[in-house]
């Protein structure tokens, strides 16, 4: 077996210590003020004034940061001597540019003006052929090094890697000369036509972004739905098109590629130089007059943007000129701790971007995006490690501050409590943070030695081991996000010289508030979780069967049970009930689903290796009546599962459960009111869309009354009262009663307060 010894890292005038040294990051920061100066004197004052808290208009602010990020740029790209990769990265960035020119010319401004008129225009089948038969003619201009791929004598078509940016490279040659190719030029247009309103044009650019439009927005029918056929509890669901298989425990969402990043940059509209880019600071009632307060969407939402005010529209300039580590940088100048925001994270810029009435730009995507851009280059995890400590485009906590006696506890390492901690170790403190979960130390080499690629840390999250670091962004958020941004942060503060965590330790038992100050601490900060999860006070709440869905989460979570070699005692059985209309219900709808097909895998596994092993009458011996029913569902339930997988491997397809777990009654999230009203619809509806897409059924207006039970005492179905607005616009009880069969239910009904 060969051993990949990675490169040495060598920096410009520095050793990887030295990125951890105060006085080094301030000797750092000089030699980027100078070269500021010597390259424009002007910017060099104006951030100077700007680190002063000189007032400063907004747009100067913005053209300030951009000028300055490229420059840091160049500086970054030279201290770590990756030059020849930032270039690449660059020109991967700029080659996209023709086709967001073509979407812009041939679809937006010509096809789709046109789509309305009754144009005599051949089929897409003949223009099809038109157009391959030229791109196999231009194939040397379009791509010189490949002028022989094909052979002309035996085939007229050309197997183009990248047909979308063939053709828009193709209709960037026309417009360069329009009176020469206008015949050419118009036969492209129809060609666009018939790629938007012929089914055979629509299903080839299906997933081009040159032809993606923006749809408008119904704020309230944001979710996708239609009902159940035939449901007596009148249950919603995806409709069918939508399903997503889904198989286990890895990455469930990969997130935009570079193209589709791209997209949403080019959409954006650059509103920073007018000081009207509402994503970041907010969408006012009036246009320019903040101090009148911000506007409410249509479902009640402040539209806050973000909040901590990221220079998003500054940052989708820097990327789309090919600047992709300045605007990285332009991003952490607000939000160091980038890496646990972005995608399926948070959305508050989203829903005040300046498209209120379509869909807007999907910066958690591009923000994502870019942090995997600069991560993807050689040392980017250390660029961005430098980035936390030392980043000259901010205004306060450009660079951290050396030891300044100040010792301070942080009592839980979730996301409050890490992102206080790089702010406390920042400003010179002593931190060590603590948390009630088991904290698995990192390997030495990750804290000791530079990371040259980010695969080296990138492990899949159906593998990972869950190191407890991170509190709820370890255990409380689902494999839709990939947490191996969580060990970027866990990498960062474990490298600073001021830095230690302690697991197993907790607040009020392990350790007290008297404790802390016999200990030496000088402050202690409580970042404990502010909420507490609600009991469900009805008849049956405490049967076996019954869980919190909290509780679900981090189990699943931290026991690891899903895993084949995991012998955790968390079970699941089908139908299903998941109480509540918050983002935690609907995390815990997707995972019991995932849960239960690998629970009941491993159940057979296990039973036919014990089988082998004792004996499969002696097995069962083992077990009392109501084990024993429980066991033949979940073999016959494996049985089926396998036969599937059989199926999906002959037939060469991904495996589709959604029938399956529907069959066995599937899984339902129960909501007192509309989904429209609910907490997950208001706050971030994608996450709704995604479950419904796995195949969660969705119930509205039942409020619980009680849990039936059977035989043996364990949950059998959850009785609701049915509820429905009368003519006031109220909500009031109807007389009749619905019943949903359950075998597990999680409660998910908000939280109280943690006054712990």
């Amino acid at each position: 077996m060969l051993t990949v010894i990675p490169p040495t890292l060598k920096l410009k005038n520095a050793t990887f210590k030295d990125l951890f040294d105060p006085i080094w990051l301030k000797h750092q920061d000089q030699l980027f003020l100078t070269r500021l100066q010597q390259h424009d004197q002007t910017l060099y004052e104006q951030l100077l004034a700007y680190r002063h808290q000189h007032p400063l208009a907004p747009e100067s602010i913005s053209e300030l940061l951009i000028a300055c990020a490229s420059i840091l740029e160049t500086h970054l790209v030279e201290l770590f001597g990756i030059e020849s990769s930032t270039t690449k990265s660059r020109q991967a960035t700029l080659s996209e540019a023709p086709i967001f020119k073509f979407k812009a010319w041939y679809v937006q401004r010509q096809a789709r003006r046109r789509l309305a008129k009754q144009e005599a225009i051949p089929s897409f089948q003949t223009l099809q052929k038109w157009l391959q038969n030229t791109l196999f003619e231009n194939t040397a201009l379009l791509y010189p090094s490949n002028g022989d791929k094909k052979n002309p004598s035996t085939s007229k078509t050309i197997d183009i890697e990248d047909p979308e940016l063939a053709i828009a490279l193709l209709g960037a040659h026309y417009l360069e000369n329009p009176e020469k190719y206008a015949t050419e030029i118009a036969q492209l247009t129809q060609w666009c036509i018939r790629a938007m309103n012929d089914p055979d044009g629509q299903s080839y650019v299906k997933d081009w972004v040159s032809f993606h439009q923006p749809h408008k927005k119904d704020y309230d029918n944001l979710v996708p739905l239609e009902p159940v056929i035939d449901d007596p509890v009148a249950r919603l669901q995806s409709p069918s098109s939508t399903y997503r298989a889904r198989d286990g425990f890895s990455l469930t969402d990969p997130r935009f590629n570079e193209r589709q990043v791209l997209s949403e940059i080019d959409y954006c509209v650059y509103c920073h130089d007018k000081n009207g880019d509402f994503c970041s600071k907010g969408f006012p009632v009036k246009k320019g007059e903040p101090e009148l307060g911000l506007k409410k969407n249509p479902l009640g939402d402040i539209l806050t943007g973000c909040p901590l005010e990221e220079k998003i529209s500054e940052m989708h300039v820097l990327k789309k000129q090919g600047d992709t580590i300045a605007a990285l940088a332009m991003i952490m100048a607000d939000n160091p701790m980038c890496p646990m925001t972005g995608h399926r994270i948070c959305n508050d810029c989203m829903k005040a971007c300046i498209y209120q009435k379509q869909d807007p730009v999907n910066i958690p995507q591009t923000e994502t995006g870019i942090l995997t851009d600069v991560l993807a280059l050689p040392w980017g995890v250390e660029i961005y490690d430098l980035l936390t400590r030392w980043n000259p485009l901010r205004q306060a906590q450009w660079l951290a501050k050396p030891y300044n006696g100040l010792k301070i506890l942080v009592m839980g390492m979730g996301p409050a409590g890490f992102s206080l901690a790089h702010h406390l170790l920042m400003e010179g403190c002593a931190v060590v943070g603590v948390d009630g979960l088991k904290i698995e130390p990192l390997p030495d080499r990750f804290l000791n030695q530079p990371i040259y690629r980010y695969d080296e840390i990138k492990e899949s999250l159906d593998e990972r081991i869950m190191t407890g670091f991170g509190g709820v962004a370890e255990y409380g958020i689902t494999v839709r996000w990939d947490k191996n941004f969580l060990k970027l942060i866990y990498i960062n503060l474990m490298r600073r010289p001021y830095f230690q965590v302690f697991g197993n330790v907790r607040f009020g038992g392990t350790i007290t508030v008297e404790d802390t100050w016999a200990l030496g601490f000088d402050h202690l900060a409580v970042a404990v979780g502010a909420g507490l999860p609600k009991a469900l006070p009805i008849p049956g709440s405490m049967a076996p069967g019954m869980r919190q869905a909290n509780d679900f989460l981090m189990a699943l979570q931290l026991t690891g049970a899903a895993k084949k070699t995991s012998l955790a005692n968390l079970q699941v059985r089908l139908p299903s009930v998941v109480i509540g209309g918050g983002l935690t219900g609907i995390d815990t709808a997707t995972e019991v689903q995932a849960y239960y097909i690998a629970q009941i895998e491993k159940t057979l596994h296990q039973y036919q290796t014990l089988s082998q092993q004792l004996g499969e009458a002696r097995l069962r011996e083992q077990f009392d009546e109501q084990s024993l029913e429980i066991l033949d569902e979940f073999l016959t339930h494996a049985h089926i599962v396998k036969k599937e997988r059989d199926l999906a491997r002959q037939e060469n397809r991904a495996v589709n459960f959604i029938p399956l777990l529907r069959s066995w009654g599937g899984v339902t999230v129960a909501y007192r009111r509309l989904m429209r009203e609910s907490p997950a619809y208001l706050r971030n509806h994608e996450e709704v869309t995604k479950a419904l897409e796995e195949g969660i059924y969705y119930a509205e207006g039942l409020a619980p009354k009680k849990v039936m039970l059977d035989a043996y005492g364990h949950v059998m179905a959850l009785v609701s009262e049915s509820r429905f607005y009368d003519e006031k616009n109220e909500w009031v009880m109807s007389d009749e009663e619905h019943t949903l069969p359950a075998r597990s239910i999680f409660v998910a009904t908000g939280a109280a307060p943690n006054v712990a």
